[in-house]
């Protein structure tokens, strides 16, 4: 550790022991903030954390395989490969000029799925203080069930979360913690509460500053936790990790996150940009 740049945390676990470890001032507010803003109490979020979040789920009554078809995904995808033949909707002018009897083309659907690709996406853990609940717990159940349906598609997936920006003009601070790991089994009350609940943000990314060394906490509580602009970077992963796709910070201000249908509209259009799955 250097500062306010934390050494990226590897775990899960390592991530839940560092924010639950003991606070070193008393002005910290993991702990105290209102249970009605940080979406849980201190021991919920612990809990929460260590267990998992699949009531999510279960009060919306759907489940991640249905909210998948919702967003119109499954394991496979549609791809459109061409088939010559003697009749067909185009001519293959090549192959008419050299002969060829099955000069004919037709476009043919072909189920296929995409496997084999490694794939990380870093999500910012933090966001400002005027965010409502619904758009966080909307927008997390999206990105965890694209996440989802990616690595049942075939890829291996690492999830990362981000706590970055600037204590001051001049100070970064950053906290990175590994959610998933490549090749892991899928932990889906794990993903969830990491990007879906409010107290992920509110209780204990703060209560990971509120354990830094005194003078560390002091300025992280000083400073509101950080101030805009928030910056999770792909250099603020370790060394090895190429090409990881860094999500948008969420604001108050943004509209796609105000109920899940959207949410996952907004979420499906940016895995098909990054041709992951079929637009």
């Amino acid at each position: 550790m250097s500062g306010f740049v934390l050494a990226p945390m590897l775990s899960w676990q390592e991530f839940l022991d560092a924010a639950t470890a003991p606070p070193s001032t008393s002005r910290g507010k993991a702990r105290d903030f209102a249970t009605e803003w940080a979406g849980a109490t201190w021991e919920e979020a612990v809990r929460l954390g260590r267990d998992g979040w699949a009531v999510a789920l279960q009060e919306a009554d759907i489940t991640v395989g249905q909210l998948r078809e919702r967003a119109g995904l499954g394991s496979t995808i549609t791809v459109l490969e061409p088939s010559w033949d003697v009749t067909g909707s185009e001519v293959d002018v090549g192959a008419y000029l050299a002969g060829v009897p099955e000069c004919m083309v037709d476009a043919v659907p072909r189920q296929v799925s995409r496997r084999g690709k490694v794939i990380t996406f870093v999500i910012p853990m933090s966001y400002s203080s005027k965010v409502r609940h619904e758009c966080i717990v909307n927008r997390g159940l999206a990105l965890a069930t694209l996440c989802a349906a990616i690595i049942e598609a075939g890829h291996s997936v690492e999830i990362w979360s981000g706590d970055a920006g600037l204590v001051n003009p001049g100070t970064r601070y950053r906290a990175m913690v590994r959610v998933i790991s490549a090749g892991e089994p899928l932990d889906v009350g794990r993903l969830i509460f990491a990007t879906a609940h409010p107290a992920m943000c509110r209780r204990l990314a703060l209560g990971l500053w509120d354990a830094q060394p005194p003078e560390i906490a002091l300025a992280m509580r000083g400073a509101e936790y950080g101030w805009p602009p928030f910056e999770c970077q792909a250099e603020d992963l370790p060394e090895g990790i190429t090409d990881p796709y860094v999500f948008p910070y969420l604001s108050e201000d943004d509209t796609q996150w105000n109920d899940l249908e959207t949410a996952l509209d907004w979420c499906h259009r940016m895995f098909a940009d990054l041709g992951l799955i079929e637009g």
